[in-house]
C-alpha cells in the first residue's frame, strides 16, 4: 500500500479478486473516495461482507459477486483511479487482468500481487518482493 499511499486520497479504488476486502478497505481507511470489490467465491463474499458493514463503510463500496475477468473486460477507460488484482497465484488469470489493462487502461495506476515466479516485464513498472509475492506498480 505504501507504493502508492500518496495517490489514495479521493481515489476510486477498484478491488479485483478481493477475497475479504483486505486491499479495497485498506486503500477505504487511507482516504479513498469509494471502493468497488469484485469476487465471487462464496466463503470470501461471506467474509467481504462482514468486514464491509463492519468497518461501516457500505456506503463507500459496492460488492459485485462476479468473476473478475470478465467485470475487468467490460471497464472502459479511466473508470478508476487505482485498480488492486490479486488474482490466485500459478494461474493465467494474472496475464488476462494485465494485457486487458494495456489495452483499455481502466485504471490510472494497476498494482498486481503475484508470485515472484511470475514476473512483470513491462518497461515502467516497479516491483517489490517479499519472500514468494511480488507487488507491482503500473503507471499509464
Amino acid at each position: 500500500m505504501q507504493l502508492v499511499a500518496d495517490e489514495l486520497p479521493k481515489a476510486r479504488v477498484l478491488d479485483l479478486f478481493a477475497g475479504t476486502g483486505a486491499l479495497g478497505l485498506e486503500a477505504l481507511s487511507r482516504g479513498a473516495k469509494y471502493a468497488d470489490f469484485v469476487e465471487n467465491a462464496p466463503e470470501a463474499l461471506h467474509s467481504l461482507k462482514a468486514n464491509v458493514n463492519q468497518l461501516r463503510v457500505r456506503e463507500r463500496s459496492r460488492i459485485f459477486k462476479r468473476d473478475a475477468i470478465p467485470f475487468a473486460e467490460m471497464l472502459q477507460a479511466g473508470a478508476y483511479d487505482i485498480a488492486f488484482a490479486d488474482p490466485p497465484y500459478g494461474s493465467a488469470k494474472l496475464d488476462r487482468i494485465l494485457n486487458r489493462w494495456k489495452e483499455v487502461p481502466f485504471s490510472r495506476v494497476l498494482v498486481l500481487e503475484h508470485a515472484t515466479d511470475h514476473p512483470i516485464r513491462i518497461g515502467n513498472a516497479r516491483s517489490r518482493k517479499f519472500d514468494d509475492t511480488t507487488i507491482t506498480v503500473l503507471r499509464r
